[in-house]
């Protein structure tokens, strides 16, 4: 079973999820972090990771 990375690891979204509330936008990930549907995180510390999804591409 891989480690669970740590908070400030910049993989830390591949954490596993011990909890995941799909109704309420929202998983939480073995390493403490929050992550939300929107791709905003919640880290343990009280940080907010603002959302960061691609940018949709609009056709001219």
């Amino acid at each position: 079973m891989p480690r669970c990375p740590a908070t400030i690891a910049p993989d830390r979204e591949a954490a596993q999820v011990v909890a995941h509330h799909p109704e309420q936008g929202w998983s939480l990930l073995c390493n403490g972090v929050l992550i939300f549907e929107d791709t905003g995180e919640l880290l343990p510390d009280g940080q907010i990771i603002s959302p960061h999804r691609p940018l949709a591409v609009v056709a001219a």
